[in-house]
């Protein structure tokens, strides 16, 4: 059995903060790993990325926001987002791209007053 299992989404004010988890299991690598998400009518797109180095990367639209980060000895990657806005409402997914590509089955974000 392998997978990536998200969690802490849910209703948040705009403004607000809300700490991602995805816990893998099944001998998953979590050393590059990244955050997706995807809203009704749209792409799936990334919204941060970290390498085995811990080197992170930023979509445009959430820098400064959102902070990406894993425990290696909880396999555990962890989306920490600040100052949400309605715009990042969406189903969030980790994935995990090394040695194989695993996608979890997301969590539901919704920012809205």
């Amino acid at each position: 059995q392998v997978q990536l299992v998200e969690s802490g989404g849910g209703l948040v004010q705009p403004g607000g903060s809300l700490r991602l988890s995805c816990v893998a299991s099944g001998s998953i690598s979590i050393n590059n790993m990244g955050w997706y998400r995807q809203a009704p009518g749209k792409q799936r797109d990334v919204v941060a990325s970290i390498t085995r180095d811990r080197i992170t990367n930023y979509a445009d639209s959430v820098k400064g926001r959102f902070t990406i980060s894993r425990d290696n000895a909880k396999n555990t990657v962890y989306l920490q987002m600040n100052s949400l806005k309605p715009e990042d409402t969406a189903v969030y997914y980790c994935r995990s791209t090394w040695p194989m590509s695993y996608w979890g089955k997301g969590t539901l974000v919704t920012v809205s007053s």
